[in-house]
């Protein structure tokens, strides 16, 4: 089977297409529009992979990622998005999801590179 991410995280490849999203602005509007069972699925399969994860990513600088690099350092940036919904507000977050559009992110460090 191909896969679109670095060998050792083919089990995240059924999320690239939804969490591989560039741009904090992007991942924070995916938090308020993916499902509370999207969220749940991709927190529970990618919390063990993300340190790993960071560990190969901080081997290169952010602007010498190849594209399955880039695509796995977005699926880490969406966790971290994904894991505030699901670790911090659970149940609450469809209520404080609506609350985001008044919030609006016009940058961020992260959002520096990609």
């Amino acid at each position: 089977m191909a896969t679109s991410l670095p060998a050792g995280f083919e089990t995240l490849e059924p999320f690239v297409a939804r969490f591989s999203v560039a741009g904090t602005a992007n991942r924070a509007q995916l938090r308020s529009d993916s499902s509370r069972e999207e969220r749940a699925a991709f927190h529970e399969a990618a919390k063990d992979l993300v340190a790993p994860a960071l560990d190969l990513l901080d081997k290169k600088p952010l602007d010498q990622l190849d594209e399955s690099e880039q695509r796995l350092l977005n699926l880490a940036l969406s966790f971290a998005h994904i894991a505030l919904a699901v670790e911090i507000q659970g149940p609450d977050e469809e209520r404080h999801a609506g609350l985001r559009s008044y919030m609006r992110v016009t940058r961020s460090p992260a959002g520096a590179f990609n």
